[in-house]
């Protein structure tokens, strides 16, 4: 506790550490703010179906991802999701369409180019999903006495307008985050949204267990002790790499190379889940296509049981599917983001070598080989963590909204996100020479 006191002191004392902490917390401030603020024209008192209807399923977890905005018909309603939606995209495109794959090798000039491509397309998803939602209120348990002005146009085009700009603002905000702040803007907003929602879902499952006779506090104790043993795996999940060494040939005096043994040694760190999240959420979006097939050709036998087995996220046929989709986007994702022929040219250009293997080529090959394998065993655990929600509701009858906490995309975010971020902190600390907030922190003493 002490060394811990020491360490946040020692934060306290970096100034422009302070300023970018207090930056972001206010930033974040205003952004829980605005997901209190209920869209004009809309009657607050007749919500509760809305927050009801929302609290499961896909629904559930696009509540989560907005910090509840979502159920409470806010200005932030659609949250950040249409910026992760149009980055998405655009990193897809950007494998086919050349003009894209150009700016990749513009430096820092593209990648602004990029960013403001990104904003476009995030403004053109939230002109899309904005009446959708408004539209979709109804369906979602809104009753139309709650929409004081009506559904007509003069209640439709400025709501749209609000959306649109409380999606814009969320997105600014982010943006100003990464700038001015600590860590990733974009990811700390969605983690702020999963954790605004996890008190209210603790207490839930607290008050199911000690008032409906279903284990009581023994049993509450047993799944907090098991949420511990999932974090721990899923920070393991996303810190895991495998170290390929290489060697670098040493300039001499003359202008030549010393070979081999007299070249410093580094490693390629090569990550065991290269993609992150992003095989989840791809999986999650096809995941809508089986029970609407179902509900489509709901007239025959098999589309029948397709409706009724994929509509329910817990059950085994979805999750079965869901894994599968998981494993495949997990190999797709790391082919398109981890470029092991551009690795390979940079390891040449600079002199360096994979000891036993050929510079060019071979050493392209043989990263990929290695990626290859390891992908596996990181896809396949990924995969278990996405499931594992639904293993506990049925296993260890745990109310949904927190079976949510124990896996899938709202954990991984929130261990990826918090390891991100002090990891920026520990360096600005290891900087200044302080002791970092990980346990591999070295004190630097000043020569």
């Amino acid at each position: 506790m002490k060394k811990f006191i020491e360490t946040i002191s020692n934060i306290w004392k970096i100034e422009e550490l302070r300023q970018r902490i207090l930056v972001t917390l206010g930033l974040l401030l205003v952004y829980r703010f605005g997901a209190q603020v209920v869209l004009p024209g809309i009657d607050t008192t007749q919500l509760a179906e809305l927050a009801d209807n929302a609290g499961d399923g896909i629904l559930g977890l696009l509540n989560a991802f907005t910090g509840g905005a979502f159920a409470n018909a806010s200005v932030f309603a659609l949250g950040i999701m249409p910026y992760i939606s149009a980055s998405i995209v655009v990193q897809l495109m950007s494998i086919a369409i050349p003009y894209l794959q150009k700016l990749d090798k513009e430096g820092e000039s593209g990648r602004k180019t990029k960013n403001q491509i990104t904003r476009w397309l995030t403004i053109g998803i939230c002109i899309v999903q904005a009446p959708a939602y408004l539209y979709g209120l109804g369906a979602l348990g809104v009753p139309d006495s709650a929409f004081i002005l009506g559904k007509g146009l003069d209640f439709i085009v400025p709501a749209v307008i609000i959306l649109v700009t409380g999606c814009v603002f969320a997105m600014w905000l982010g943006e100003k985050i990464t700038d001015k702040g600590i860590g990733n803007g974009i990811s700390l907003l969605i983690m702020i949204g999963i954790i605004a929602t996890m008190p209210q879902s603790f207490v839930q499952e607290f008050i199911s267990r000690t008032t409906n006779n279903t284990g009581g506090l023994m049993f509450m104790l047993i799944e907090i002790i098991i949420w511990f043993l999932v974090i721990l795996a899923s920070v393991l999940l996303v810190m895991a790499i495998r170290q390929i060494p290489v060697q670098y040939a040493r300039r001499s005096a003359s202008g030549g190379y010393e070979k081999n043994i007299m070249g410093s040694r580094q490693y390629i760190p090569l990550k065991l889940n290269a993609s992150g999240v992003m095989p989840i959420i791809f999986a999650q979006a096809i995941m809508f296509a089986p029970s609407l097939i179902g509900r489509t050709f709901n007239n025959t036998a098999v589309g029948q049981w397709m409706e009724v087995q994929f509509a329910d996220i817990f059950g085994l046929w979805y999750n079965v599917l869901f894994a599968v989709l998981i494993i495949i986007f997990t190999y797709f994702y790391t082919a398109i983001t981890v470029p092991t022929n551009k690795m390979a040219d940079d390891l040449k250009r600079s002199g360096g070598f994979i000891p036993g293997i050929r510079p060019g080529k071979e050493t392209a090959d043989f990263l990929d080989k290695i990626m290859s394998l390891i992908t596996f065993p990181g896809s396949v655990f990924l995969a278990l963590l996405a499931v594992l929600p639904a293993v506990v509701v049925k296993l260890m009858d745990v109310q949904a909204g927190w079976a949510l906490f124990y896996g899938g995309t709202s954990l991984l975010i929130m261990v990826g996100v918090a390891i991100d971020t002090v990891q920026q902190v520990n360096s600005y600390l290891l900087n200044r020479h302080y002791d970092g907030l990980m346990k591999t922190g070295k004190n630097r003493k000043v020569a």
